[in-house]
């Protein structure tokens, strides 16, 4: 949840939540409730669009979210402390391509238009 807000920027409606994690808008409204009853997420009026709500991160959800790669970064250090140079640059590279063709995935753009 919080690195789909964070990704798509300062803030972003839950709709965009929705598409980012591939979930229709109930299940992504339902996800949202508990992150901002947790306190990591806050919403507040779209200022161009009063009908609208968006989402951002609070600072208990940034220290969250700080703490979550942290503990990622530490883990794949972990997991490829053995493993050649060559090997992980050749994993990096494919983990970013992967995660570029699944963002275009989930979003859409590659879907043929109708």
């Amino acid at each position: 949840m919080l690195d789909a807000v964070e990704d798509r920027g300062d803030s972003c409606a839950v709709t965009d939540v929705a598409t980012v994690l591939g979930v229709d808008q109930p299940r992504a409204s339902r996800l949202v409730l508990r992150t901002v009853e947790e306190g990591w997420l806050a919403r507040r009026t779209d200022p161009s669009d009063a009908r609208r709500t968006l989402l951002t991160l609070t600072d208990r959800g940034r220290e969250q979210l700080d703490r979550t790669h942290q503990f990622r970064q530490e883990l794949f250090a972990r997991v490829m402390a053995d493993w050649p140079d060559a090997d992980r640059s050749e994993f990096a590279r494919l983990i970013t391509a992967f995660v570029a063709s699944f963002t275009e995935v989930v979003s859409g753009s590659d879907q043929p238009s109708r």
